[in-house]
């Protein structure tokens, strides 16, 4: 994978990349506490097949710069998805895959501007309506735990100490069964993007967000506004059966909520990190899905 940079709403984009130029844009986000680095395996895969693979870090994971409005609410997640799709050159063809934080702007990006995105992948949180209902139940609500003492000052304290321990605590009770040998170098390039004071309270601000009014940015307000809506381009949605975030009993059926010729599956023996614990089923999942 080559690293590179490109400019869009405002915003230094570092991204990874694989695959050739020509071939149609497959945009990858990840999440929180993650980076690109850690969804390498699906950047490889998808460039293997002809797909021009695209990874960026997310607005205010470092290196790609802070946000120039403050703002990460997770529509102005997916203006950038769609704005990226722009610089990128990407066209009909184009597919739009999201691990957590990127599976939140998978949804509203593809709402939003159903004409770029030919299909999605969301992997491990599911669609705006199905987690709102989850968070209603106790089982997730003591999960979710987390989101609400990010809302607290003192969070970038507690996840900064200990050479960000608190980072390495997330990724155990939420992937248990995931090998340390196989996420040590994911886990560490989450923490070079998260080192940096500034960059962490980015980051968190994504949560605080969650909890905050619309965005001011227009491109943001209108895929914040269809948070809640049927995207109307079919989405596979993978979700880990051990996963420790969001727990698969809690979040019913997702393929509800999205469009005919979508598809939910549910990889076993795999936690919230589903890619890393059993990639070639979710590499051979994804990439059915997305020829079909």
């Amino acid at each position: 994978m080559a690293h590179a940079t490109i400019r869009a709403r405002g915003i230094d984009f570092a991204y990874l990349q694989s695959g050739p130029h020509d071939g149609p844009l497959a945009l990858v986000l990840h999440g929180f506490p993650d980076s690109p680095v850690g969804l390498g395996g699906i950047v490889d895969a998808l460039g293997a097949t002809g797909y021009h693979a695209v990874a960026p870090w997310l607005r205010g994971f470092a290196p790609t710069s802070l946000a120039p409005d403050g703002d990460y609410h997770v529509g102005s997640l997916a203006a950038d998805a769609n704005a990226l799709h722009e610089a990128l050159g990407g066209d009909g063809r184009a597919v739009i895959i999201g691990h957590d934080w990127g599976a939140s702007a998978v949804y509203p990006a593809i709402t939003a501007d159903p004409e770029r995105w030919r299909r999605g992948v969301a992997l491990a949180v599911p669609p705006f309506a199905a987690l709102a209902a989850a968070l209603g139940r106790f089982t997730q609500l003591r999960r979710s735990w987390y989101m609400f003492f990010f809302q607290m000052p003192l969070a970038e304290g507690a996840v900064s100490a200990d050479d960000m321990s608190f980072v390495d605590r997330l990724w155990e009770e939420w992937s248990p069964g995931l090998s340390k040998d196989v996420s040590r170098h994911a886990i560490a390039a989450a923490k070079m993007a998260l080192r940096r004071p500034e960059n962490l309270t980015a980051a968190l601000g994504y949560y605080r967000a969650a909890f905050a009014g619309v965005p001011e940015d227009p491109a943001a307000a209108r895929a914040q506004d269809v948070l809640f809506a049927m995207p109307p381009v079919p989405i596979c949605y993978l979700h880990g059966v051990d996963d420790g975030c969001i727990g698969v009993a809690d979040i019913g059926d997702p393929t509800l909520l999205l469009a005919p010729g979508s598809m939910f599956v549910q990889i076993p023996d795999a936690g919230h990190f589903l890619h890393l614990e059993r990639p070639d089923a979710v590499h051979d999942a994804l990439l059915a899905f997305l020829d079909g």
